[in-house]
């Protein structure tokens, strides 16, 4: 059985590598790539990294005189040799405020937010568009590029499309004004939209409009998703899967909700499971495969495997596999990736522990163990190995293998704020997102 095992797991690997050399077409046009599941298809990639780690190519913000991509937690879609991100700019603005018979001179900083277009090959910038006032430490969302169209969500909720050649506004909804939308606490929107053929999903959060399908071409509206409670958007990105013969869009919500089905043609509100739900900020990307689900939060909630099925009635029911506590696994912010039958990501809030769950089982191949940084880990997954990107700064290239935790090299990148945007391999190179910066390495063999 042993044998068997690894004949399996290493045929998948090489499926999922394919062969032949780099693949030059492996596109990244939205939240965690082109299935939303953090799994490139890159291949002839780097195996270790020397200590210091690959050959930095360039630096945005010094190839643009200092100033780059502005402040924001939004990692990257790269596709068509462009890279689209978004950030807030702001420069310093002094007011006179009288205090009895003083004048007091008050500095705050004023600014926009923006969706930014960078070369791919250069760093250079090809156009930025204002979408919403700066607030804060900056946007969430990763923009999603949809042919000659790109798509973003500022944390105000205020959702634009845009042209991919220049940057210019085509239409634009807002999730408060226009669906009543609410979010589940108070750290803003931070969804992905996602296509689905004609169609634009987002999640506004509102009772009457918990998820809404808008055409990707006007912004018209094709249906609202009505709740059985109010719940507010969580922090999670849509994922889809059909499950007897129904297609559905799953996400996760606030607690009077949790985990939410909904069906892909009416809007029609399917099922919930809310006992993986916390009320301070659901997060995590769903993993979807053909049946089943699999949930993780933060805030000591826990993880979920769950199966959906037919309800006999034209619906779908949700069934529950197994639950772990928070102290079992709970993944915080970095999200996850599956590989076959076991799923890879890190443990622990704020800890980002790496580990391989087998996620039939709910069982351990390894792990959560201490890795090579500190904080959450965003994690992505290319030509056999798993990229962990923790808050503390630290990048480590992991073996992807559930026959234990296998660390083949780690490095520090020279990057302004913490680690949590996601990493993006595109075309044999590895693109990190800091404050107001994004750093390009060659990591081809």
């Amino acid at each position: 059985m042993r044998t068997l095992f690894y004949v399996s797991y290493f045929s998948l690997c090489a499926a999922i590598a394919g062969a032949g050399g780099p693949i030059k077409s492996a596109e990244w046009p939205q939240w965690r790539g082109p299935q939303r599941d953090g799994i490139s298809a890159e291949t002839g990639l780097l195996k270790s990294w020397p200590k210091e780690g690959p050959k930095l190519l360039w630096d945005a913000r010094k190839v643009n005189g200092g100033q780059s991509v502005g402040t924001a937690y939004s990692s990257m879609a790269i596709t068509q040799g462009k890279i689209f991100t978004m950030g807030d700019q702001s420069v310093p603005f002094v007011t006179e405020v009288k205090k009895g018979d003083k004048i007091v001179k008050k500095t705050e900083r004023r600014g926009d937010g923006y969706v930014f277009c960078i070369d791919a090959e250069t760093g250079k910038e090809l156009w930025k568009t204002k979408v919403g006032p700066a607030q804060g430490d900056g946007p969430r969302c990763t923009p999603t590029v949809d042919g000659e169209r790109v798509y973003s969500v500022t944390r105000q909720g205020i959702l634009t499309c845009l042209k991919v050649s220049d940057g210019t506004l085509l239409w634009k909804k807002e999730f408060k004004k226009d669906f009543g939308g609410n979010m589940m606490s108070g750290w803003d929107y931070s969804e992905s939209p996602t296509i689905d053929g004609d169609k634009l999903i987002c999640t506004p959060g509102g009772k009457d409009a918990v998820m809404v399908a808008l055409n990707k071409l006007s912004g018209d509206v094709y249906w609202k998703c009505q709740a059985p409670t109010g719940a507010g958007a969580g922090y999670a990105s849509i994922v889809k899967t059909e499950v007897g013969g129904i297609k559905q869009y799953i996400t996760l919500m606030g607690p009077q909700l949790g985990i939410i089905g909904v069906e892909a043609e009416t809007g029609k509100f399917l099922w919930s499971y809310k006992k993986i739900a916390n009320g301070t900020a659901n997060i995590p990307t769903p993993i979807v495969k053909g049946d089943l689900v699999f949930t993780s939060t933060g805030y000591g909630t826990g993880s979920a495997l769950l199966k959906i099925a037919p309800d006999g009635a034209g619906g779908a029911k949700v069934e529950e596999q197994y639950f772990l506590k928070g102290g079992q696994l709970q993944n915080h912010h970095g999200g996850m990736v599956m590989l076959g039958d076991y799923i890879y990501g890190g443990h622990g809030h704020n800890q980002g522990l790496p580990f391989c769950l087998e996620w039939k089982t709910g069982k351990f191949s390894w792990g959560p163990e201490r890795g090579a940084g500190g904080g959450s880990a965003a994690v992505l997954y290319a030509d056999g190995r798993l990229y962990f990107r923790y808050e503390s700064g630290e990048l480590a290239l992991v073996e992807a293998t559930p026959s234990g935790y296998k660390l083949l090299s780690s490095f520090r990148p020279q990057i302004g704020g913490n680690g949590w945007p996601h990493p993006v391999i595109y075309h044999g190179r590895l693109y990190l997102r800091g404050n107001d910066q994004i750093l390009c390495y060659d990591i081809k063999q």
